[in-house]
């Protein structure tokens, strides 16, 4: 019988099902176990191959026939906003973003669920209940925060922080290189603002003043409406099989 570390992290594969982003299209992943004290490291290495997390859970797509699936990650410092991006920068300026530690609350859940039920209805994550966003937040092995984005009210610069209400928030885990965002969501009811086109910049901006060399967005998918937007920002790497390669256009 062959012997396994349990430092040694094991790989399992899932069976086929219909893909979320290309109709016709079924989907498996390859996926591991972020557990224990060298977690944060194996979640460096693989998200530097491609992985995405989901609590404690690191998979990547290993679709037998399709490769439409491209992580890719933004370069903090050479990154220059688009006109569109300026202007939902400047739409936005009322809010301030605070990064804390991953702890989940009744507020975000509000938000999470009125986001939900308005975008997501039909998702795999319709049914979450405030348990279930409770996981998705604490459920973590590695360096994970959360960004919570208010209004500026009074006392708000004295504080460092938006003292009005929740509009988004971000799940954010802090790599040795970039930041990654695991998901984020908004009030539905704010959507002329672009809030998430917002958190993406801020997340930039949060790269670099942090010294680190890239933002993930996880998969851009060719051709799926809903992915799309991860392209827009450039420039930025893309994970092929030689390796990661820059995109400028």
């Amino acid at each position: 019988m062959t012997q396994h570390s349990r430092d040694t992290p094991q790989f399992y594969l899932t069976a086929p099902s219909p893909c979320p982003y290309l109709p016709g299209k079924e989907e498996r992943k390859v996926f591991t176990h972020l557990v224990g004290d060298r977690a944060p490291g194996l979640n460096d290495l693989l998200t530097h191959g491609g992985f995405r997390r989901s609590q404690s859970i690191a998979y990547r797509p290993a679709c037998e026939t399709c490769r439409a699936c491209v992580s890719v990650r933004v370069v903090a410092d050479d990154f220059r906003p688009t006109r569109s991006m300026r202007r939902i920068a400047d739409r936005n300026a009322d809010l301030l973003g605070e990064m804390r530690s991953a702890t989940p609350t009744s507020e975000q859940y509000s938000v999470f669920r009125a986001y939900l039920d308005t975008r997501h209805r039909d998702g795999g994550m319709a049914d979450m209940t405030v348990l279930d966003y409770a996981m998705m937040v604490e459920d973590s092995h590695v360096e994970t925060r959360t960004v919570e984005y208010r209004r500026r009210e009074p006392g708000s610069l004295l504080q460092g922080r938006g003292t009005g209400t929740l509009l988004a928030v971000a799940l954010t885990d802090v790599l040795n290189d970039g930041l990654s965002m695991v998901y984020s969501f908004f009030e539905p009811e704010e959507e002329s603002r672009s809030l998430g086109t917002f958190m993406i910049l801020d997340h930039i901006a949060r790269a670099r003043r942090m010294g680190l060399a890239y933002v993930y967005l996880g998969y851009w998918v060719r051709g799926s409406r809903k992915m799309d937007y991860k392209s827009r920002f450039l420039p930025q790497e893309r994970l092929m099989s030689q390796g990661w390669v820059r995109a400028e256009l």
